[in-house]
């Protein structure tokens, strides 16, 4: 067969790959009918299920040289990853950092995946590197940096650290060689992608100090300085503090002003992952909370969480953007043609040069909806986290500590005999099993502690009172079986 009847005859083959307006039109309809029914029965969905064996989920999986329908692969979505896991869309998971989906950021992403923009570089979508700043130019007055300031929209708040810490070791210029003199401040409540993030940068060989924190898990500033002044005298290098406003665990806001005056007076870089806490900047009494987070040298946000976005949206701001362009601009010779466009591209300011078209996912809902109506989200979760605390502190045997500094509550049942962990390990397997709620749990000071964390926009008064009676029925059914 010659080349030419060897390129028709592949064409042939692949001819289905270019879909045809009525085969769009009619799987249009078919995934829009099978992700309807999955929101009208979300409500009613076991907020998390067992998936079955791995082994069944893996042969039905399987591609195969030949075509299967849509039906057929929808079928296979169906059971095996839509009815299986987490249901993080549920205004009842109450477990990690929530994680909403709002319906016009998937319309968003279907949009920018067909007309499929080539995002980092402003010659090839300019509309699309304008939306992006224009996105990150709101989102750093409602943090309230300065307009020096610039940032990037990536995958999530680990790769948005990765970011901030190689521009603050460009900053520093904290060389390989420098390393093991170079100091990072960072408490036991600090993100472990923080620490990811640093031996990615190759900072593995960094001083790390552990900040003590406070009874309320917030790190403690005096005790921070005085690390800071016993390293300067030592000959070390202090260089940066990794603070938090609103950690994981907790959901405890560390006091941001007192380490940014640290900050200033040592010149330290001061960096805050503010991915959970940092949206609730939105509302007054959210912004009031975390004042100080406007004097850092760089954040983090995840609008995959407090905006209520998919998963795959976080951002990195730098007070001073041109330290952020010195630490990524590079180009290459086959992208001369663009080397003269004036504005500065997505690629200048990240370590990705093709990207995906994220800013739309953002934009849409925001546009849509106005941002009073987030702002309002964010107020009402605030004030959910303080109901719950009220209430589940009145629940006979409950331990909590200080009231919640954003909207985790973390809570603990303590037996009037036997052991409070083992208790409490039960307790959350009790919850999880009846499937009304979703709770997780964690280490607080040592002990086996539960966590409810509200974030989801889908999330009210009632879920929440859904909470505290399933909490209440399982203490009440752990407490007869124990006597």
């Amino acid at each position: 067969m010659d080349i030419l009847k060897r390129m028709m005859h592949l064409r042939d083959i692949a001819a289905p790959l270019e879909s045809s307006i009525q085969s769009r039109t009619a799987n249009l309809q078919r995934v829009s009918k099978h992700t309807e029914d999955f929101l009208r029965t979300l409500p009613d969905r076991s907020v998390y299920t067992t998936p079955g064996a791995k082994d069944e989920t893996m042969q039905a999986m399987q591609v195969s040289t030949g075509a299967a329908t849509l039906e057929e692969a929808l079928n296979i979505v169906e059971c095996f990853v839509d009815g299986v896991g987490h249901n993080l869309g549920s205004g009842r998971f109450f477990a990690y950092i929530p994680s909403g989906s709002l319906h016009e950021a998937a319309l968003a992403d279907y949009i920018a995946a067909i007309s499929n923009r080539y995002a980092g570089v402003g010659h090839a979508a300019p509309g699309v590197t304008r939306m992006d700043e224009t996105l990150l130019r709101w989102l750093a007055d409602v943090v309230g940096y300065p307009s020096t300031s610039e940032g990037d929209l990536t995958s999530g708040g680990s790769l948005a650290a990765l970011s901030a810490i190689v521009t603050a070791r460009e900053a520093f210029s904290i060389t390989s060689q420098q390393t093991q003199n170079a100091v990072i401040y960072a408490t036991s409540q600090t993100h472990h992608s923080f620490t990811k993030a640093v031996y990615v940068a190759g900072l593995g060989e960094c001083v790390m100090r552990e900040v003590a924190v406070d009874q309320d898990q917030r790190m403690n500033a005096k005790v921070l300085e005085k690390l800071i002044e016993q390293d300067n005298a030592a000959g070390l290098k202090p260089w940066f503090i990794a603070a938090t406003a609103g950690t994981t665990n907790i959901g405890a806001v560390d006091p941001l002003n007192d380490i940014a005056d640290i900050a200033a007076k040592h010149d330290v870089w001061l960096h805050v992952d503010a991915a959970y806490g940092g949206a609730f900047a939105l509302c007054t009494d959210g912004k009031q909370r975390l004042s100080g987070l406007e004097r850092s040298d760089s954040l983090i946000l995840d609008p995959h969480k407090g905006f209520f976005l998919p998963c795959g949206t976080g951002v990195v701001l730098v007070r001073d953007g041109q330290k952020l362009y010195n630490a990524f601009n590079a180009r290459g010779v086959y992208m001369q043609d663009v080397e003269e466009d004036p504005e500065r591209s997505p690629c200048d300011l990240s370590a990705e040069l093709t990207r995906p078209f994220r800013a739309l996912r953002l934009w849409l809902p925001l546009k849509m909806h106005g941002t009073d109506a987030f702002a309002a989200a964010l107020e009402e979760k605030l004030l959910l986290a303080q109901y719950f605390y009220e209430q589940v502190s009145a629940i006979p045997g409950i331990e909590v500590g200080s009231p919640p500094d954003l909207s985790i509550v973390p809570f603990r049942y303590v037996p009037k005999s036997g052991d409070a962990d083992n208790y409490n390990r039960l307790l959350i397997d009790a919850i999880v099993a009846d499937g009304r709620i979703f709770l997780s749990s964690t280490l607080l000071t040592g002990k086996f502690t539960l966590r409810m964390a509200i974030l989801n926009y889908m999330t009210h008064l009632q879920d929440v009172d859904i909470a505290l009676t399933v909490i209440k029925e399982k203490i009440t059914a752990l407490n007869e079986v124990s006597t």
